[in-house]
């Protein structure tokens, strides 16, 4: 089991150190950790982000499935918070919100953001927190 101390690490592509920074941190409002000239390491709410600078690495044509990542919130008003953020700061969305299951115990609020380097990022609420899981 997770504990609230330990730190999930995740290492993804970047074309670009610079619009990398924009994105993550100015419009995502995560934190920098770090930053190299090859790489950046962001807290990305509560998780660690690697940046890599690897433009050769770059999906030219990203889907949502089976690659993507992302949070999923305990609060509804984190998740709408977020939202919010994202469409004040024009944050290119791979897909608009939408609910996914409806209807169903799994129901689920969902969006899709799309960073410079084509990383796919999914932020989603369910209705039913035993469905976090």
């Amino acid at each position: 089991m997770r504990d609230s101390h330990n730190v999930f690490h995740l290492a993804i592509p970047c074309k670009d150190l610079d619009e990398t920074y924009e994105f993550y941190v100015t419009k995502l409002g995560c934190k920098l950790a770090r930053r190299y000239a090859d790489r950046i390491t962001l807290d990305f709410f509560g998780d660690q982000i690697v940046c890599h600078l690897a433009p050769e690495a770059i999906d030219p044509d990203p889907k949502m499935y089976p690659r993507h990542f992302g949070v999923t919130f305990k609060e509804k008003r984190e998740y709408d918070l977020l939202l919010k953020l994202a469409q004040a700061r024009d944050i290119p969305f791979f897909q608009e919100p939408m609910t996914r299951f409806a209807g169903r115990i799994e129901e689920h609020l969902t969006f899709f953001l799309i960073d410079p380097a084509n990383n796919l990022l999914e932020f989603k609420y369910y209705h039913d927190d035993r469905m976090m899981y």
